[in-house]
């Protein structure tokens, strides 16, 4: 477990926010695109999506299609969702299964190890050579079930960079397990990092999230910071809480909520009850517009009446989180203040805000 960060604000001596422009200023995600996005892990899928020979699964990071297969001999591949011959978009289908990769414009196809298989247009053309139009790969790695790419070829490895969060997600020994049971979007107007500070706090939980503050115990809810991570974790309060959520007041795999931060833009939360995990991504979409993308995870094809509530319970919370940040992104385009500042439990925030401004070259 990753240990508590000391206390950011001194006597007499509050610590700032990030200054407010950085959640409304273009120039500010462009910058944050070529040296965050580009070269931090980014969380792609869960391995359910890519475990057979043909699985293949799409996304976009950093602004750039990607895609990841599972090549015949089960390796895992990641490429740019790109054809080497007129920058054509390969795969619009955003998971599945295919023998070989074809480009929809001249016919171009790929093995799933990103080799040129065929160019018809290029059929005896002295010194064309098939090997110096593969694919461009990208650095892919999965751990615990999850799968991540990297657009940086020099970037530490994915256990190097998120040992203390693999650390304490590998106590669920369900994870390979799990299966996909739905997967919602949601257009947010917001900045993206409005979100991610959001997620790093719960002072606002007891006015903002009356079922949350009601049904986990607040008093013991606690946020510890790691490396490039943030847990944090609460049990239920007792009956109470174990009726609100609709479980057995006998034993369940999950005993404590875990809910996670991984650096720069990915949640993971695991609720009290039946095995359970539900991923959060905050993909810019502009300066001050992010797409959600949330998963819902359990170990049947079908969630059990335990899970729905589950799903249903975190869905009111996303949705009282979605209205906050979007009031928010109102004040942080204003020019009343610059900026904010940081309480003695907000400490998560004010990290997330170092290594913003440290990934950036920047002062505040």
């Amino acid at each position: 477990m990753p240990s508590h960060e000391s206390n950011p604000n001194t006597e007499n001596n509050l610590t700032q926010t990030l200054p407010y422009r950085f959640y409304s200023d273009p120039e500010i995600l462009k910058s944050e695109q070529e040296k965050i996005f580009s070269k931090s892990w980014q969380y792609v899928c869960h391995e359910s999506y890519v475990r057979q020979p043909g699985d293949f699964f799409t996304a976009e990071v950093a602004g750039e299609p990607i895609v990841v297969t599972r090549s015949k001999d089960g390796e895992l591949y990641a490429f740019y969702n790109v054809c080497p011959h007129r920058a054509t978009k390969l795969i619009d289908n955003e998971a599945g299964n295919k023998k070989i990769l074809q480009c929809p414009y001249h016919g171009w196809t790929f093995h799933l190890n990103g080799e040129l298989n065929k160019a018809p247009n290029f059929k005896g053309v002295p010194g064309f050579c098939p090997a110096d139009f593969s694919l461009r790969h990208i650095q892919v790695a999965s751990k615990s079930s999850l799968v991540f790419v990297n657009l940086d070829p020099n970037a530490p490895s994915l256990e190097d960079s998120y040992d203390d969060f693999f650390t304490d997600l590998n106590q669920f020994d369900f994870l390979d397990e799990l299966k996909v049971n739905d997967v919602k979007k949601r257009t947010i107007k917001c900045n993206w990092k409005a979100f991610i500070d959001n997620f790093l706090e719960c002072d606002h939980c007891p006015i903002a999230h009356p079922g949350f503050s009601a049904t986990l115990d607040l008093d013991e809810y606690h946020i510890v910071n790691g490396n490039n991570c943030s847990v944090h974790g609460s049990e239920l309060k007792t009956k109470k809480g174990k009726e609100a959520l609709d479980l057995p007041m006998g034993s369940a795999e999950v005993q404590e909520g875990r809910f996670y931060w991984i650096w720069p833009n990915v949640m993971l939360t695991i609720y009290p009850g039946p095995g359970n995990l539900s991923t959060i991504q905050m993909i810019p979409i502009d300066h001050e517009t992010t797409l959600g993308v949330y998963t819902n995870f359990s170990k049947y094809e079908e969630p059990t009446e335990e899970r729905k509530t589950q799903v249903a319970f975190a869905e009111q919370v996303r949705n009282e989180d979605v209205e906050l940040v979007e009031r928010e992104q109102i004040g942080l385009q204003s020019r009343a203040f610059e900026h904010g500042v940081f309480s003695p439990t907000e400490h998560a925030v004010h990290k997330f805000r170092d290594m913003v401004l440290d990934a950036l070259d920047v002062s505040d």
